[in-house]
């Protein structure tokens, strides 16, 4: 029988070895736990626009991957029933960025997630999810 701190763990790293676009944008999974994540990337060449600032849809990406990552620790696949970010600060080619995402609800089959995106200690970003379970494991058959 698992903690809750390591089915969260094993959720996070089975959907990690299968998430393609999180591992070629060199995103990295610091930490997670019960409802929560932390997630590490820096800004590439890629991702820069024609502002020379970090495209918005990258930090969106970033946050959602945080949000993901979070409200799949219980071993429910669950997805983003909606979303929306606030861009509070520009970020540039280059810069180390922190995704930290937390539970504020679940009810029934829904929840509720904030997640703040950093650079240091400013937040440059802040994401507002609802996600919705789906009701199949994340780990498959135990």
């Amino acid at each position: 029988m698992m903690t809750d701190e390591e089915l969260a763990q094993a959720c996070a790293a089975a959907m990690y070895s299968r998430d393609v676009a999180s591992q070629a944008l060199g995103i990295e999974l610091v930490a997670v736990g019960p409802g929560s994540a932390h997630l590490s990337m820096k800004v590439s060449d890629a991702m820069v626009n024609g502002h020379g600032i970090c495209h918005g849809g990258y930090l969106f990406l970033f946050a959602d991957t945080a949000f993901a990552f979070a409200c799949n620790t219980y071993n429910v696949v669950t997805v983003a029933q909606s979303a929306a970010v606030e861009f509070i600060a520009p970020v540039h080619k280059g810069e180390q960025l922190e995704a930290r995402a937390r539970e504020v609800t679940r009810f029934g089959r829904n929840g509720l997630y904030d997640i703040a995106v950093e650079r240091g200690s400013e937040v440059v970003a802040l994401f507002h999810g609802r996600s919705r379970s789906l009701g199949q494991p994340v780990l498959g058959e135990e």
